[in-house]
Order: structure tokens, then sequence, then C-alpha cells
């Protein structure tokens, strides 16, 4: 990261992480697929249901691993290797308290967040089973993306690849035999996820606890270290009130969508679902950036910085563009991956027009908080974020969507509002590198 030319190590470092992102999401897609396909439109439309509503719950804690990252990666660079393992053991730490606590919310709080967001009554049943079955797994999921996180920082993308390979395999495999052989429905998704889950954060412990590096984990010396939950919170708290801010403008969204029926909802679940792989995209390069400006930050080489930022905006805009464009031309084929039913592809592909082509901005709006969040600063990308993303939405949910009622109305709030964002977050960035290079010239007289 931190020598010699930097889009060859950008892409080499993103692409695994692309393919392990949407290797994970494929959890969530094999199961929108399955359950399409074999168990019908309202069980599809009641794992989607459910999408916007778990992402509010866990994207607060999942923030909190990317402070983990950026920490790491600052220590690991900088060479203070002690300060590094005390990262290391505190986020694992936290990430396992946190898994605990987010069975107890599933178990709780799933039917009354549904029946809030207006999940209609021949779904809610199934979408309340897959909720409460999703979030026993939640210890695995926290901790396979906190140890993540730990090799990301050092530069280790191939890894997590090798063992999000072997879980989705497995995820496949189970989910054909869940659902087609034991006729287990929404049920059988859930639980196939959940094993998943186990073996990907399995697989991920023992890699840090065999490792030789100064990140290797001593279960002996889990602790929540005073100084690193300061330094992890400063990044990843507003890193993850911005994720749970944007998805419960997402939620206004489902229930939006929701008013339209169970044939809308599922639609927009299998449309949903191909956003998903092109945030995942996107977002691989988002978290490459946020590693290399933390590694390059530690190491005082701020010029590299500013070539990275344009590197990064050139392999987002090809990489959104052309994934963007190729959905939406595809459009038709790739819904009927997840159904069969006409009506529910039509209603998918309202929602794809508006929303595949004009992604790359999305990935530019995240793009700069990721560097900023590098450089340790959180707090303001995360104000501007919610000002842009969730202040538009809302606006228009409330304001122009009632009287222009159609799902392509209603998701031209997306595009709209990363440009918004994108517009704000440029000026921020802007603020906030004239700061830090004025403070480094100082410190270097």
């Amino acid at each position: 990261m931190l020598h010699g030319p930097l889009m060859p190590r950008l892409i080499t470092f993103a692409l695994p992480l692309m393919m392990s992102s949407v290797l994970q999401l494929l959890f969530n897609a094999v199961d929108v697929i399955v359950v399409g396909n074999f168990t019908g439109s309202e069980a599809l439309a009641a794992v989607g249901s459910t999408t916007a509503l778990i992402n509010i719950y866990i994207n607060l804690f999942v923030g909190m691993s990317m402070g983990v990252n950026v920490l790491a990666a600052r220590k690991y660079a900088a060479g203070a290797y002690d300060e590094m393992s005390r990262a290391v053991h505190t986020g694992i730490t936290f990430a396992l308290i946190c898994g605990v606590v987010m069975i107890f919310v599933g178990l709780f709080l799933s039917r009354p967040s549904l029946a809030l967001m207006g999940t209609p009554d021949n779904v809610i049943d199934q979408s309340v089973l897959y909720m409460r079955i999703y979030f026993a797994g939640m210890p695995f999921f926290m901790l396979y993306n906190y140890g993540a996180a730990v090799l990301r920082a050092v530069g280790d993308t191939r890894r997590p690849l090798i063992y999000l390979t072997t879980a989705g395999v497995v995820n496949a495999l189970l989910n054909l035999f869940l659902v087609i052989v034991m006729h287990m429905g929404v049920a059988g998704v859930a639980i196939a996820t959940v094993i998943s889950q186990g073996i990907s954060c399995v697989l991920v412990l023992r890699c840090l606890m065999t490792t030789d590096g100064p990140y290797r984990l001593n279960i002996r010396k889990l602790q929540l270290d005073r100084h690193s939950i300061r330094s992890i919170c400063k990044i990843g708290i507003p890193t993850g009130v911005q994720g749970v801010v944007i998805s419960f403008s997402n939620a206004l969204l489902q229930s939006s969508v929701n008013s339209f029926g169970s044939v809308a909802m599922a639609g927009y679940t299998a449309a949903n679902n191909i956003l998903g792989f092109l945030y995942m995209a996107v977002n691989s390069i988002t978290q490459a950036s946020m590693s290399f400006t933390s590694q390059n930050l530690g190491a005082g080489k701020l010029k590299r910085i500013d070539r990275l930022l344009v590197d990064c905006m050139i392999l987002e805009f090809i990489t959104a563009f052309t994934l963007g464009g190729l959905a939406f031309v595809f459009g038709r084929q790739l819904l009927g991956i997840y159904t069969s039913e006409a009506e529910v592809v039509k209603a998918g592909l309202e929602i794809a027009s508006i929303t595949y082509v004009p992604y790359f901005l999305c990935g530019f709006m995240d793009m700069f908080p990721g560097i900023m969040r590098g450089l340790g600063y959180a707090f303001v990308p995360m104000i501007l974020s919610m000002i842009g993303t969730v202040g538009v939405r809302i606006l228009w949910i409330f304001l122009y969507f009632p009287s222009h009622r159609s799902l392509h109305e209603l998701f031209l709030s997306y595009p709209i509002s990363w440009g918004a964002t994108f517009l704000m977050q440029i000026i921020c960035f802007y603020l906030v590198r004239k700061s830090i290079w004025k403070k480094y010239q100082r410190y270097a007289a």
C-alpha cells in the first residue's frame, strides 16, 4: 500500500475484496432465488421485506468494524505492533458482545418492527421466522466481519475470499436441500445462512489465531482496552450511525413499496438484490481507499493519498457504470433468475430502470467518506450523508411520492439523493484535506 504504482495495487487489493463481498451477498441472494422459484412470491416477499430492517439493526456494529480496520492499518504502517495487538483483541471482544446482544434483538423486536413497517398479513409470519433464525447467527456474522477487517488492514484480502467461497458453496447446497428436499421454506434458507456464516467465522478466527504476525489472536488476551475502544469508536460510531440512518430511509422506502402489495414487494426484493451486488462492487473500492489512506497517513505519505483519490474515482466509475449498464440491459433476464412470475419481473424492471445505470453516483458518494474515515474524520461525512441521502428521501416520500404513486417515481429518489450527497462530500473533503495538510506541514517544519 505504501510503495509503487497505485492503480495495480488498488485492483489487486480490491478485486478479492469485491469477490468476497459479492459472495457474502450471495448468502442472501441464494435465499431469495431458492424461495422465489420453489416456494412462491409470498416467501420471496417475506425474505425481502426483512433486508432493510436487518440492516438498521446491524449496521451500527458493522460500522464499528471499519474503526477496527482504520486503527489496525494505521498502527501496522507505523510499526506500533503492541498497540495493533490491543486493537485486534478489543475488536474481536466487541464483536462477540455485539453478536450476542443481536440474538435478543432479533428474538424480541422482529415482529413489532415488521408490523411497524406495514408488512402485509400474508407475509409477516414468514418474515418474523426468517429474522429470528437469521439473528441467531449474529455472533458468527460479527466475528467474521471484524476478523476480516483486521486482515484487510494488513493488506490481506485473499484469505477472506477463500473462506467466503467455502461458506458460500455450503450455503447454496444447504439451501437446495432444506427447501427443495426438506420443504422447510424460509426457515430452511435462514438455517443455511446461519450455518454458512458459522463456517466463515471459524475459518477467519483460525487464521488470526495461527498467524505469526503482530495481529495474532490469543483468546486469553481478549479485552476491551480503553484507548483502543476510544479510537475505534471515533471512526466506527459515525460510520455505523450513517449506515443505520441510511438503512432507516431504505426502510421507509420498503414501507412505501409494501403499500403496493406482495407482488411489488417481491419485485423490489429481486431488483434490490441485484442492486446489492452493484453496491458490493463499488464498496470494495471504498474499503480499499480507506485501508490505503490509513496506512499512507500512518507513514506520512500525503501526496500518495492525493493520487489515491484520483485512481479510486476512475476505478469507481468504470466498475459502477459498466456493471450498472449491464444489469440494466439484461435486467429482464437477471430478474428472471429470482422468479418466473411476469408481474413480479415487471415491478422489478420499473425499479431497475431508474437505479442501475446512475449507480456510479452512489460509488462517488461513498468513496469520499471512506477516504475521510481513513484520515480520521468520520463525524462530518456522517452528518452530510444523513442530510443528503436520508433527508432527500424522506422529503421525497412524504412530499412528492403521494401525488406520483409509482415504483419508478418512488425510486427516482435514489439517484437524486446520491448526486446531492456527492456534491456535499466533495466540499467536505476539500476542507478536511486542507486542514490535515497544514497540520503535517507545521509538524515537518
